[in-house]
């Protein structure tokens, strides 16, 4: 068996449901997925199907009511707050639909915002001067050397998503988590960013799994199943 053909994210089972008022809403119902390293999944589905629900699951942003997530054999459920936390940071980046820089950083900055916020102030000075360098490194490759000392406000939608592309891709993840990136961006824009994760993932082999209500934009990835009414199912050809 190659290492291509083994599973680094699997899921088996999963439930989650969420109290709206007097009543439960039942999101997540016995979803099984297997993720294998170097693949792009796209998870499709409405708005309201649960999702990103699923996408914070398997990030370890939060755990399911039932089920088992395992990240290269590990129950991620079962870890602790410290540990989920340690895996998220040194594991997995998260690209969202909104791009949540900080308006007063700016391009290399908010690059490099989580490396600040995982070490201490001691520890972060000292490897600064190597960390802007991977900074400025990762921004070139997605297009944005010339935009280094640029705020937030000064740039494209498409711009500010390659900066938080750049800041995911910052700690290497085994795995990358997009919701939803071409989200909030025009048509073409969208291609654009989807060109930029195509991109990683020919180049670079990442891995990566996004979720999208698109159709168009799911099938730009290897692999798209659908979430309807709690449940995943390969999408028809």
């Amino acid at each position: 068996m190659s290492s291509n053909d083994v599973a680094i994210l699997r899921a088996s089972g999963l439930r989650k449901s969420f109290r709206m008022g007097e009543s439960v809403v039942a999101v997540l119902k016995n979803v099984d997925l297997a993720v294998r390293e170097g693949e792009f999944v796209a998870i499709e589905g409405r708005s309201g199907s649960g999702k990103s629900t699923l996408l914070h699951l398997l990030g370890a942003l939060d755990v399911p009511d039932a089920g088992k997530i395992e990240f290269q054999n590990a129950d991620i459920a079962s870890m602790g707050n410290n540990d989920r936390a340690t895996l998220r940071n040194t594991q997995f980046g998260f690209v969202f639909q909104f791009y949540h820089l900080l308006p007063e950083l700016n391009v290399t900055e908010n690059t490099l915002l989580a490396s600040m916020i995982e070490n201490s102030t001691l520890k972060f000075r000292s490897m600064h001067a190597e960390l802007k360098q991977r900074a400025a490194t990762v921004l070139d490759q997605l297009g944005m050397a010339h935009r280094l000392k640029h705020k937030p406000s000064q740039l494209s939608g498409g711009e500010r998503q390659r900066v938080a592309i750049a800041r995911a891709l910052m700690n290497s993840p085994r795995v990358l988590f997009a919701d939803e990136p071409t989200g909030n961006l025009d048509i073409e824009t969208g291609k654009q960013i989807m060109g930029v994760l195509e991109k990683l993932h020919r180049e670079k082999r990442q891995t990566i799994v996004m979720v999208t209500h698109d159709r168009t934009i799911a099938r730009m990835a290897d692999r798209v199943l659908v979430l309807k009414e709690g449940r995943l199912d390969r999408a028809d050809a």
